[in-house]
């Protein structure tokens, strides 16, 4: 299983979590919270910023 895999199933689960923890209005709104700020700063970078990102993610998979 991938690492990327695993921080999704980790991410899933912690969000099931608190959604059975908190109340559901609260719960909600702490998932977006999770979804919503790294897409938000994602989608906030130039295009060569995301393209070095993007790259960076790559170059740790290794050869």
């Amino acid at each position: 299983m991938s690492p990327r895999t695993k921080i999704v199933l980790g991410g899933g689960a912690a969000a099931l979590f608190l959604w059975w923890l908190l109340p559901n209005f609260v719960a909600t709104l702490v998932i977006l919270g999770l979804i919503a700020v790294p897409v938000a700063a994602y989608l906030m970078l130039d295009p060569s910023q995301r393209r070095r990102v993007r790259h960076q993610g790559r170059k740790r998979l290794g050869p």
